[in-house]
């Protein structure tokens, strides 16, 4: 890109590259060249916006993070339509399909970015832990619906769905489970506190 052009939403447009970088080719591959290149740009561009490269992924990793408000919304919406277990594969689908399976690598590999994420994330993978958050106020809408046992253990029920469904998407190299796997899954899991038959 010629010096003096201006990059529109240079943030932004920094942040999808790395995304596509690390969904194609997994997070050891994702420098800051590799990111400049795939948003086709100066090198320059990122650290005049980044203190450094893990400055810049801790922020990359937080704008993800905060991408799944939405996500958490509309599935607190869901509560009291169509069935808890395929609202909830359908969420978790959505979110391990996406960009989420591969931060999880990306933050275990590099100790430095984990020591900045900690500074605003105290505890846990960002995404996951948010994940867990999203999945635990879903599941209290539906219990507050009575869709849910009121005993249920909603602080163990989350994790273990995210757990199951993070293993279950894991592996880059093959295809993604197909619906019926994360379905059973779900179902294995809060089979023993819906109160409504299986769909």
């Amino acid at each position: 890109m010629p010096t003096g052009v201006a990059i529109r939403d240079v943030r932004e447009q920094l942040f999808d590259a790395a995304e596509r970088v690390l969904l194609r080719d997994g997070p050891s591959a994702l420098t800051s060249r590799a990111v400049t290149a795939e948003a086709g740009c100066a090198k320059g561009v990122l650290h005049r916006h980044f203190a450094d490269f893990d400055d810049f992924l801790a922020e990359f990793v937080l704008d993800r993070v905060d991408r799944l408000d939405p996500q958490a919304a509309a599935l607190r919406e869901r509560a009291g339509a169509g069935t808890v277990t395929g609202n909830l594969a359908d969420a978790l689908t959505a979110l391990f399909g996406s960009v989420a399976v591969a931060i999880v690598p990306l933050v275990t590999f590099r100790d430095e970015l984990r020591a900045r994420l900690r500074r605003t994330w105290p505890a846990g993978v960002p995404v996951l832990t948010e994940a867990c958050t999203m999945i635990a106020s879903y599941l209290e809408a539906e219990r507050a619906l009575g869709r849910i046992k009121p005993e249920a253990d909603i602080d163990a029920l989350a994790p273990t769905l995210i757990g199951a469904a993070h293993l279950l998407f894991a592996d880059r190299d093959s295809t993604p489970p197909q619906d019926g796997a994360v379905r059973r899954t779900v179902d294995t899991v809060v089979a023993g506190v819906v109160r409504e038959p299986p769909r």
